[in-house]
């Protein structure tokens, strides 16, 4: 059952996104969070660093293991404004992050124009693993969820990527 504090933590992530979106990022956001405490949040840096791996998420886990000095995030939970893609959701279980919490769907990234369903179908023959329990990754809808991916793609200046 959703809480007040997941929305409260999702609604961190949207308006991450949405910065994200309107200064050069990609439209996601993401924080770390361990025992109601927030470790680490960062935006898509995708096209600011040049890097393909600078994922909201990816981000997030690198800035969490940095200020815990360990490479295990076992006792954290993840949460993000769109569903992770298949490396932030290898990197979140190579992390040993128990649970996952996002906003916007899979289907929302792909209508803004996202290259996760060609990857994930590469890698799994669908847009999301077959082996992956409810318990982990968990969608819990918000009244504004798409609002990153709108900014993304009313941004004319957005480098498509």
């Amino acid at each position: 059952m959703k809480s007040d504090q997941d929305e409260s933590f999702l609604q961190q992530c949207i308006a991450l996104a949405i910065n994200s979106a309107g200064s050069g990022g990609g439209p996601f956001g993401a924080l770390v969070v361990r025992d109601g405490q927030v470790l680490a949040k960062a935006a898509n840096r995708v096209t600011l660093n040049f890097d393909p791996t600078a994922h909201a998420e990816i981000e997030a886990i690198r800035n969490a293991t940095h200020t815990l000095g360990t490479p295990h995030l076992a006792d954290c939970v993840l949460y993000a404004s769109c569903e992770p893609c298949p490396m932030c959701l290898a990197a979140a279980l190579w992390a040993r992050i128990p649970h996952v919490i996002f906003a916007a769907t899979h289907a929302e990234a792909d209508r803004a124009g996202f290259a996760d369903t060609f990857i994930a179908n590469q890698l799994y023959g669908q847009p999301q693993p077959k082996a992956l329990r409810p318990s982990f990754m968990q969608h819990f809808p918000v009244a504004n969820a798409s609002a990153p991916l709108d900014a993304w793609l009313a941004n004319q200046d957005r480098v498509k990527y």
